[in-house]
């Protein structure tokens, strides 16, 4: 990564393609101008762009939006929404006909919106698997709906069986459900014990908001794994990644 000027003890960054350190950004209906915009200001810290729920259904020039991004070799998916939208109208085929058509090489699986038995969901997986990067999704969309940390970890190893590459911990683009409770605190206790049978490498955490991005790093470094930021936070979050930033200033100097 190409920098301004030269700064000491400033932790390294893992360089594009990453395995860890990876940064998700949650698309909600930009234009192609802004996405232009964004690429030549920060691509090279954006992994992967998500298209948010079924925003990709009503988005003009869709098929330019995402080979724009492909060009700047950032990888782009459908919302694990959509995806359920074609589960639940039994079109999982026409969905499959969808990612041929816009070349899409990279996409979630979900359950959040809609009721799975969990050996079926592996089975998308699987299927999916075969020609595409999958990245699956766990936790429920619904506040009240609490999955307990044995199940987290159960489904997390069979969907890696099945051929996910990275879990995804949902939280929604609110940062309120899921790994976080609704306030938008951490559910600290989960996590820890997701962390005792899974690698943090494996996840890939939803944390929308600057304290919760601010936790991830502080416990699991600059190169965690982190998702559904907002555009306009990509560079704001990589300060927070080098210590650059109030919230994480003290966090590297010493090492």
């Amino acid at each position: 990564m190409n920098n301004n000027f030269n700064l000491s003890k400033i932790p390294r960054r893992e360089t594009k393609p990453r395995k860890k350190g990876i940064t998700m950004i949650m698309d909600k209906g930009m234009s192609l101008r802004e996405v232009e915009d964004l690429i030549e200001n920060s691509g090279n810290l954006i992994d992967l762009v998500k298209l948010g729920f079924g925003t990709s259904y009503v988005t003009k020039n869709l098929s330019k939006k995402i080979e724009i991004l492909h060009k700047a070799n950032i990888k782009v998916y459908f919302g694990g929404t959509l995806f359920e939208a074609f589960i639940a109208r039994g079109m999982f085929e026409d969905y499959i006909k969808l990612l041929d058509k816009y070349k899409i090489e990279t996409v979630e699986v979900s359950d959040g919106s809609i009721k799975m038995p969990h050996d079926e969901k592996c089975k998308y997986i699987n299927r999916l698997c075969k020609e595409r990067t999958v990245l699956s999704e766990i936790g429920s969309k619904e506040s009240n709906h609490i999955i307990p940390p044995f199940q987290w970890i159960k489904m997390i190893k069979k969907e890696k069986d099945a051929g996910s590459w990275k879990i995804i911990a949902e939280a929604r683009e609110g940062g309120n459900v899921g790994i976080f409770r609704q306030g938008g605190e951490v559910r600290t206790d989960l996590i820890e014990e997701i962390l005792t049978s899974v690698s943090d490498e494996e996840i890939l955490w939803e944390a929308p908001k600057k304290e919760q991005q601010v936790w991830f790093i502080k416990n699991f470094g600059s190169n965690v794994n982190l998702g559904n930021i907002s555009p306009k936070e990509i560079i704001s979050l990589e300060c927070l990644r080098l210590g650059l930033r109030g919230d994480t200033f003290n966090l590297f100097l010493d090492k």
